[in-house]
């Protein structure tokens, strides 16, 4: 297998390098052929990474970058005052040529914001969307939404962007050949939902190279109805937090209820396999890695709060979409379908 180089936002996510290190050397173990440049604070990650085996420090750079973009930091500032920033260096790093691809659990704002502008939009994009994976009823069937938090304020011709990329993305990781694409909506009836989602919807049914299958509702996410799900990212956003918080509230009645007395702990221990399997299918760290879809090269959002499993999926995200050149094949699904689509519309 060739070789594959991808850069990683080491002081990043709520963790830092305590979660991003050991999940960079899981990854480097997982794949014999990835090289890893790790950016940050060189003393510190040289600290963390003392005593690693020989052959893993063998793939793994570390590059120096004085500063560090927090948590809470805006965007704007991010972008104006951190141009030496462990974020930013890991990008540029992309840009050059260096890594194919770069993974970052940090300021999901501040990244958009510097991916942006760093690796600019591929032609036909006008802004990236934030696509994540959520899991559904049918056994081993994903579903990806977008947008997820990227943009708070999307016009039409955004939300038939998404829809492209989107498609895009699950034919090719998902292995469907004509993705279901359906548009989050507060009914399935086509009188409901707003000027936004209808109008969305009127150029999806237009798009001869999309297989649009109409309005899915909230709960309709969970269910495999749709391959792909395209919304604006404060609705995406919304949702995404509320599933996480609801797996938080189940979580914790199964513990509550187990726990009440010595019959309910006996019919715990006796659940327990059953409870183990449901834990690994809500795993939020099997789903972690959201994509940046829409830029000029390969940028991956881990989870703020990811432990060093949920980052080492992050980076298994960024390999399989480096290896399927993901980039490439929404610019040229670009060329065919949104492109005359624009044109139409001058006309």
């Amino acid at each position: 297998m060739q070789q594959l180089t991808i850069s990683v936002d080491g002081m990043s996510g709520d963790h830092g390098v305590k979660a991003v290190v050991p999940g960079v050397l899981s990854a480097l173990k997982k794949h014999p052929h990835l090289t890893i440049l790790l950016v940050g604070d060189q003393a510190i990650l040289q600290q963390e990474i003392e005593g690693a085996p020989s052959d893993l420090l063998n793939r793994l750079d570390v590059i120096h970058a004085s500063q560090q973009v927090e948590m809470d930091e805006a965007p704007s500032l991010a972008l104006r005052n951190k141009k030496d920033s462990s974020m930013r260096v890991a990008l540029d790093l992309v840009k050059q040529g260096r890594a194919r691809a770069c993974v970052s659990s940090g300021n999901t704002g501040a990244l958009m914001a510097t991916a942006r502008f760093v690796l600019k939009t591929l032609r036909g994009i006008d802004r990236p969307a934030l696509v994540g994976i959520m899991p559904t009823t049918e056994e081993n069937i994903t579903v990806r939404v977008l947008d997820l938090g990227a943009n708070i304020d999307s016009k039409p011709e955004h939300l038939f962007q998404f829809a492209v990329m989107g498609s895009v993305l699950a034919n090719q990781l998902n292995g469907t050949p004509a993705p279901r694409v359906a548009l989050l909506n507060v009914g399935i009836e086509e009188m409901k939902g707003n000027e936004q989602v209808k109008k969305t919807a009127q150029m999806l049914e237009a798009c001869p190279g999309l297989n649009y299958i109409g309005f899915v509702e909230g709960g309709d996410i969970y269910t495999g109805a749709a391959d792909v799900i395209v919304c604006d990212g404060f609705v995406g956003n919304v949702a995404l937090k509320s599933t996480e918080g609801a797996v938080r509230l189940v979580a914790h009645f199964i513990r509550k209820a187990f726990a009440r007395n010595w019959f309910t702990k006996l019919s715990g221990l006796l659940a327990m396999y059953t409870l183990k399997s449901l834990g690994k299918h809500m795993n939020p760290s099997r789903y972690n890695g959201a994509t940046m879809l829409g830029l000029r090269g390969t940028v991956i959002k881990s989870h703020g709060g990811a432990n060093s499993e949920a980052f080492a999926r992050a980076i298994d995200e960024a390999i399989v979409q480096v290896d399927r050149n993901i980039p490439a094949l929404i610019e040229d699904k670009v060329a065919h379908i949104l492109e005359p689509e624009m044109e139409t519309g001058k006309s």
